[in-house]
């Protein structure tokens, strides 16, 4: 059962989700002949704030 968990800083429109989802579960399918209805797929949206590059937070710059 493939799981996959993506992690974005800010936030995505619901159409957006729906498309990855649809993208990467079709891929699993494709690629890895994993079953469309074994894939789970979990969205984790963190504010700017909780995200730091080359040591700056994102809602620094």
């Amino acid at each position: 059962m493939p799981y996959v968990n993506i992690r974005i800083a800010g936030s995505l429109t619901r159409e957006q989700k729906k498309k990855i989802a649809e993208e990467i579960t079709d891929t699993l399918e494709r690629i890895a002949k994993k079953p469309k209805s074994y894939t789970y797929i979990a969205f984790d949206e963190l504010p700017d704030e909780n995200w730091a590059i080359g040591g700056k937070l994102l809602d620094d710059e």
